[in-house]
């Protein structure tokens, strides 16, 4: 982003507060300076020098800020929030102002959630020394915070179970030839949602193409201020979807990585050779649901397996992952498609919009916030009474479904909309 551009970004707040009921941190603190307009007047004094990255202050609230996006949709302005974020923290990691061990715990901690093999060894080690466990000394280095504690890690049976096939046909007449993106988190710890996104894809018609040479988006990267690295990863992915050329959408069942792929035009703007490259692949971005609303679903559906009482219906709730909702402004797709389902009693979440704590790495990085945040999700999850919480984020889902394990309640289900689709496809 261009020097102007970011001072005109800034300038487009015109500090009505309108913001601050929407965000979570100011929800919880009342902080002014933990809310989206106090945040905007230090990264304002930041760009203009009359604070310093040096400042703890500044670091401070700039951190707790969770990056969701929720003033975004609030703003009558039209602010950019995140991109704003995103130049400052990119700032202050220039700066060079946290603690070298915290400083080089957040470069590994990326390194490692955006690789999935380095992810599948590190969470192979975790099960087997911790049994799913964060150990507290490696949280109190990425959070700086004495007193954090460790963290429960949701995980599968099966880490990084195998790709889905490289070419998939279309189930009847095909209607399109789509991309899927496999994603890192997604990849390692939710791979049967890529499984299934490819199953509910192609019965409704579309061809579906998996790359085998795609790798992260970026999104963790950009969200936390890396933004060189971030426009790195973007290039090699619209090089790796490139051979697919012809594709009528690139599909992302991970809300934060299609919110950042949509606004690839955005991060290599500056970028001679991928500018337009970019453009093009980011007009081809759809999150699944989003996708399949449009396409519009024709694949005949039954009663979804595996309940105790076949015939009763099922409480279900819907969380909605910031990046969905407030990112790419999606909500009404997934809430449809999962109207379709037979036998669903429906119950809309409290705060639905309202951050989990997951938000990327910010569960590691602030782990105090994370589960005040978690707790807040959880008490309106459990006040519907559901039993199933479907969300479309992998943050989320691990975020969420830990908080209630920790709680003793495995057996409230927390599955990605497009799971609960391919189970009930009648075929």
């Amino acid at each position: 982003m261009t020097i102007s551009q970011h001072e005109k970004d800034l300038m487009s707040c015109v500090h009505c507060g309108l913001c601050l009921p929407a965000c979570p941190t100011y929800l919880e603190t009342g902080s002014e300076a933990d809310s989206p307009r106090g945040r905007l007047v230090l990264m304002r004094k930041l760009h203009e020098g009359t604070l310093s990255p040096q400042d703890a202050d500044v670091t401070r609230h700039l951190d707790l800020c969770l990056g969701c996006r929720a003033c975004e949709t609030a703003c009558p302005s039209g602010v950019p929030y995140g991109r704003i974020l995103e130049t400052a923290r990119e700032r202050i990691n220039a700066a060079d102002v946290r603690p070298k061990t915290a400083a080089l715990s957040r470069w590994g901690l990326l390194e490692t959630l955006t690789h999935p093999k380095l992810m599948t060894a590190a969470l192979t080690a975790t099960q087997m020394v911790t049994g799913g466990n964060v150990p507290a000394p490696a949280i109190r280095l990425l959070s700086g915070d004495p007193a954090a504690r460790g963290q429960s890690v949701n995980l599968p049976e099966t880490l990084s179970p195998p790709l889905p096939p490289t070419v998939t046909p279309a189930a009847g007449i095909k209607r399109a030839r789509v991309g899927v993106l496999t994603g890192c988190a997604m990849r390692v710890l939710f791979g049967d949602v890529n499984s299934d996104t490819v199953r509910v894809l192609a019965a409704n018609g579309c061809e579906v193409l998996v790359n085998r040479r795609q790798g992260c988006c970026g999104a963790l990267h950009a969200h936390n201020g890396s933004i060189a690295q971030a426009q790195a990863m973007a290039r090699d992915l619209i090089d790796a979807f490139s051979p697919f050329d012809g594709l009528d959408a690139i599909i992302v069942n991970s809300a934060g990585c299609g919110s950042l792929m949509k606004e690839y035009g955005q991060l290599l703007a500056g970028d001679e050779t991928y500018a337009l490259k970019a453009e093009s692949f980011a007009a081809k971005v759809r999150d699944v649901s989003e996708w399949l609303d449009e396409l519009g679903w024709v694949a005949p559906l039954k009663e979804a397996p595996g309940k105790e009482s076949p015939g009763t219906p099922v409480t279900m709730t819907y969380h909605d992952a910031c990046h969905l909702a407030h990112g790419q402004q999606i909500r009404e797709a997934p809430r449809s498609l999962l109207a379709l389902l037979p036998n669903v009693r429906w119950v809309e979440l409290a705060e639905s919009e309202v951050c989990c704590g997951s938000a990327g790495i910010y569960n590691l990085t602030q782990p105090e916030m994370a589960r005040r945040l978690q707790g807040r999700k959880l008490e309106n999850i459990l006040a519907t009474e559901a039993t199933v919480v479907a969300t479309g984020n992998p943050g989320c889902l691990a975020w969420i479904a830990a908080g209630l394990k920790e709680r003793g309640l495995p057996d409230v289900r927390v599955v990605h909309p497009v799971t609960l689709l391919a189970e009930a496809l009648d075929s």
